[in-house]
C-alpha cells in the first residue's frame, strides 16, 4: 500500500543511543510475554498477538533506545511494562474499540486499579494477560518507588486506562475532536505521561516530592508526552486511519479542521511536535533551575531532576529510531531510517541528523523571540462570532456599577498608577458581573463585581509596575503577600500596604467568611493560579518570547481567571455533588471548553490594545501568526475557527456526556439538576463575557487612544513614547512608594 504522505522532517536534537543489554532483554521479555498468555493465545476468541506480530514490534530494541544507560534488570522491567501497555492497546482494540462494547469496556477498565494498591499486597486475582501482567509488575516495581512516585505513577496508569473509553466514544459516535481537545485527551489516552514516570525507575532518580506538582515539572512532563504522541500519530496515521478506522489521529485531526492534504497536515503536526520540543528545552534551561533555587534542594535533588531531564531526552530520540525501523509504523519497511538520514544507515547514525534539525527550526526559534513591541496594527476586523445561547442581565446593574466607583476610589485603585476613574469607567465591569451572575442579590452582584474589578486591575497592573522594571523578585514577593492575605484557618495575616492589596484583602473577607474551610482552600487555590500565572506572562516578556501555541492555550486559562470565576459557580453548590465529579474528564472538558472559547474571545477584541498600545505578546492571534507565519487576517480566522469548534465542543458535552456521566455514576436528582445548572451558569457565561466585550470601552481604537498616557503624536513606532518611565512611576504619591521590596 503506498504511503499517504512522506514523512517530514523530524527535529531531533539529541542522538539516539543504544543499551548494551538489549539482546539479554529482548530474551526476557519476550519469555515474559509467553508466560503471561501475551502471545499466541486468543481472548474471548480474538487473536491478539503472535510470535511474528510480537517478534516484528521488537519492544525490546524500543526500550533499548528510549533507556540507555538502564541496569540490566531495570531494562528488564521497563519492556516488559512497555510490553504490557502495547498489548492492553492492542487487546481493547480488538476486544472492546471494533465491537464497540462500551459496557465491557467499562467493566474491564474498572478492575484494573485492583492490582496497583498504593500499599499491602494485591487480593484480587488476575482474569487476564492484562491483569496478570499488570500485577507481576506491580508487585516487582513498588518497592524501590517512594509514595509519592506511586501517586503519579497509578493516576498516569489509569488515566491512560480509564480514557481509552473516550477513545470509544468517539469511534462509537463518528466523532472527530477539534485540536485543542485532541491534544488535550491524547495526553491522558497515548501513555506517554506514563513513560516519563518510568523515565525515574528507569534512571534511578525520583522527582523530588517538593517540585514534583510545580508547574515546570509538569510542563516537561506534557511537553515530552505531546512529542512523544504527535510523532507516533505520524508514524502511525497510516495504520490507524487507512486500515483500522481510527478517528483519533493528529494528522487527521489537522487534516479535517484545516480542510487540507494529508501532507499538509503531517507537515503541520510535525510543526506542533517540534514547538513541543522547544517549549521543553526552554523550559529545563530557564525554569528548572530557578525552581530548584527556590526550593534549596540540596545536590543529590539537582542531579536526580537533572538525570530525569536527560532521561526525557534520551526517550525522545530514542523513541523517534524505534519509529523508524519497527514494523508497527508507517516507515517504508525500515527504510526510513535511511531516508531521513539521506546518508548511511545503521545504529548509531542518528547523530549526522542533529545539525540539520537545528537549521530547519531555526526560523521559528527566531519569529519566536523576535517580536517587535507597539508596532502599529491598526483596528481588528471581528469575524462573525459563533454564540448560540441567549444573554441574561441583572436588574441591578446599575446599584452594582455606582458601588464599583465607589469601592474601586475607596480601595484606592483610581490613582493614576494603573488606573483613574475614566478608565475604570470604561471598562463598565458590572455589565459583565450582571450578565455572568444575573440572579444574585444586589450584594453578591456587588461582590461578583469587585473580583472582576480586582482581577481586571491586578492583571494590567503587573506589567506597568513589575514588567516595565523587569522585577522579578518583587513580583513573587507581592504573590506571596497576596497569598497571605487570604486565610483558610484563621492564619495571621499582614497588614496591606498596597491598593491591590487592601482590596483583595477586603473582598477575601466578605466572600470567604461565609464558607467552610475546604471551601476556603478551593477557592484560595483558584486565586493563587491566576497570580501565579501572571509570573509566567512576566518571564515570557522579559525574553521576548512568544509562548508555544499549546502552553499557550493552557497558561491563558489561567492569566484569564477562569478558575476564579468558575471556583465562584462551583462553591455555590458544592455540597450537593460529590467532590470527585468536578475531577471527571466531562467535567473539566465543559470547563476548559467554555474557557478557551472566552480566552480566545479577547484575544479578538483585545489584539490592537495589546499588541500596539501596551507590547504585550500573550494573544492568540499573535501566537497563531507567529506559529503559521501567517498574516493578522489568517490568524483571526484561525482564531475564530478555535473558538467556534470550542463552542460546539461544549454543545456536544452538554448534550451526550453530561447525560451519560449522570447515569454512569447513578447521580441523584439533585446532582442532576445541580450540574446542568452549573452548564447553564457557563452558558451565561460566555454570553455575558461577549456582550461585555462589544458593549465596553476598553477595546476600540478611539478610546485606546483616549485613554493613552501621556497623550502624544500618533503613527508608526510613537506608541512606544507613551509608557510611562520607571521614574514616572517612581513619582506616585508616597503611599504608593511603600510598595514591597522597594518593587518601584
Amino acid at each position: 500500500m503506498a504511503q499517504p504522505y512522506e514523512l517530514p522532517k523530524f527535529y531531533v536534537p539529541y542522538p539516539a543511543r543504544i543499551n548494551p543489554h538489549l539482546e539479554a532483554t529482548r530474551a526476557h521479555s519476550r519469555a515474559w510475554a509467553y508466560e503471561m498468555d501475551m502471545i499466541d493465545v486468543p481472548q474471548q476468541g480474538k487473536a491478539i498477538w503472535d510470535a511474528h506480530d510480537y517478534d516484528s514490534h521488537d519492544y525490546g530494541l524500543l526500550c533499548a533506545y528510549t533507556h540507555p544507560d538502564a541496569t540490566g534488570p531495570a531494562l528488564d522491567l521497563v519492556t516488559d511494562w512497555y510490553v504490557w501497555v502495547f498489548y492492553f492497546d492492542d487487546h481493547f482494540l480488538e476486544v472492546y474499540k471494533k465491537t464497540q462494547d462500551m459496557a465491557g469496556a467499562k467493566a474491564y477498565l474498572d478492575r484494573l486499579p485492583l492490582f496497583m494498591p498504593l500499599d499491602g499486597v494485591i487480593t484480587e486475582e488476575p482474569h487476564n494477560p492484562v491483569e496478570r501482567g499488570l500485577a507481576d509488575l506491580w508487585t516487582r516495581t513498588v518497592p524501590s518507588m517512594s509514595m509519592d512516585w506511586r501517586r503519579r505513577f497509578t493516576g498516569t496508569t489509569e488515566a491512560l486506562l480509564a480514557e481509552s473509553l473516550w477513545e470509544l466514544n468517539n469511534i462509537s459516535a463518528g466523532r472527530l475532536a477539534n485540536p485543542i481537545e485532541y491534544v488535550e485527551m491524547r495526553r491522558k489516552v497515548g501513555g506517554a505521561p506514563w513513560s516519563a514516570n518510568l523515565v525515574e525507575y528507569a534512571v534511578n532518580a525520583q522527582v523530588p516530592p517538593e517540585v514534583s506538582a510545580s508547574r515546570p515539572m509538569q510542563v516537561l512532563s506534557d511537553t515530552f508526552s505531546d512529542a512523544v504522541h504527535l510523532r507516533n500519530d505520524l508514524f502511525s496515521y497510516q495504520r490507524e486511519v487507512e486500515k483500522e478506522g481510527e478517528l483519533n489521529n493528529g494528522v487527521l485531526v489537522i487534516e479535517r479542521f484545516l480542510g487540507c492534504t494529508p501532507q499538509q497536515a503531517a507537515d503541520k503536526v510535525n510543526d506542533i511536535l517540534t514547538s513541543r520540543l522547544l517549549q521543553f528545552e526552554s523550559t529545563a534551561l530557564t525554569e528548572v533551575p530557578p525552581l530548584l533555587e527556590e526550593h534549596a534542594l540540596g545536590p543529590q535533588a539537582w542531579l536526580d531532576v537533572m538525570n530525569y531531564v536527560k532521561g526525557l531526552q534520551d526517550w525522545q530520540s530514542g523513541g523517534h529510531e524505534w519509529h523508524l525501523r519497527s514494523s508497527r509504523y508507517m516507515n517504508d519497511g525500515g527504510k526510513a531510517a535511511t531516508s531521513q538520514l539521506g546518508g548511511p544507515a545503521g545504529l548509531g547514525t542518528s547523530a549526522a541528523r542533529i545539525a540539520t534539525s537545528i537549521i530547519s527550526t531555526m526560523p521559528y526559534r527566531l519569529r519566536s523571540h523576535g517580536n517587535l513591541p507597539y508596532r502599529v496594527v491598526g483596528p481588528t476586523a471581528l469575524p462573525d462570532i459563533y454564540m448560540p445561547y441567549d444573554l441574561r442581565m441583572s436588574p441591578h446593574e446599575s446599584k452594582a456599577r455606582e458601588h464599583m466607583m465607589e469601592w474601586s476610589e475607596r480601595m484606592g485603585l483610581l490613582d493614576g498608577l494603573v488606573w483613574d476613574a475614566g478608565k475604570l469607567e470604561a471598562h463598565d465591569l458590572a455589565l459583565c458581573a450582571a450578565a455572568i451572575d444575573s440572579d444574585a442579590t444586589p450584594e453578591q452582584l456587588n461582590i461578583t463585581t469587585g473580583w472582576l474589578t480586582w482581577g481586571t486591575y491586578a492583571d494590567d497592573y503587573y506589567p506597568i509596575v513589575f514588567g516595565r522594571t523587569r522585577d522579578m523578585a518583587s513580583a513573587k514577593a507581592t504573590n506571596a503577600r497576596l497569598s497571605q492575605l487570604m486565610p483558610v484557618d484563621g492564619e495571621a495575616t499582614p497588614d496591606p500596604v498596597t491598593p491591590l492589596e487592601r482590596s483583595l484583602q477586603d473582598l477575601w473577607q466578605r466572600t470567604a467568611g461565609p464558607m467552610t474551610v475546604p471551601a476556603r482552600k478551593t477557592f484560595r487555590a483558584a486565586i493563587d493560579t491566576m497570580i501565579d500565572s501572571w509570573l509566567w506572562e512576566l518571564a515570557n516578556q522579559f525574553q521576548n518570547r512568544i509562548p508555544d501555541p499549546v502552553d499557550y492555550i493552557e497558561m491563558r486559562r489561567r492569566t484569564f481567571g477562569s478558575d476564579l470565576t468558575m471556583a465562584l459557580c462551583r462553591l455555590a453548590h458544592g455540597r450537593t455533588v460529590p467532590p470527585a465529579i468536578y475531577k471527571t474528564r466531562p467535567i473539566r472538558a465543559l470547563e476548559n471548553s467554555a474557557a478557551d472559547y472566552a480566552c480566545l474571545l479577547n484575544d479578538l477584541f483585545s489584539y490592537q490594545k495589546e499588541i500596539q498600545f501596551e507590547g504585550e505578546i500573550h494573544n492568540g492571534v499573535l501566537v497563531v501568526q507567529n506559529f503559521l507565519n501567517c498574516d493578522q487576517t489568517e490568524a483571526i480566522a484561525m482564531v475564530n475557527a478555535l473558538m467556534t469548534a470550542r463552542m460546539k465542543q461544549f454543545e456536544h458535552i452538554v448534550a451526550v456526556e453530561l447525560p451519560a456521566l449522570f447515569d454512569d455514576y447513578d447521580l441523584d436528582d439533585e446532582a442532576r439538576r445541580t450540574l446542568t445548572g452549573y452548564a447553564d451558569e457557563l452558558k451565561y457565561w460566555m454570553s455575558g463575557i461577549l456582550n461585555w466585550h462589544r458593549g465596553c470601552h476598553r477595546y476600540e481604537e478611539a478610546d485606546l487612544w483616549r485613554h493613552a498616557l501621556p497623550q502624544g503624536p500618533k503613527g508608526l513606532g510613537t506608541s512606544a513614547a507613551r509608557i510611562p518611565s520607571s521614574h514616572q512611576l517612581r513619582r506616585q504619591p508616597v503611599a504608593h512608594a511603600q510598595r514591597l521590596d522597594g518593587a518601584l
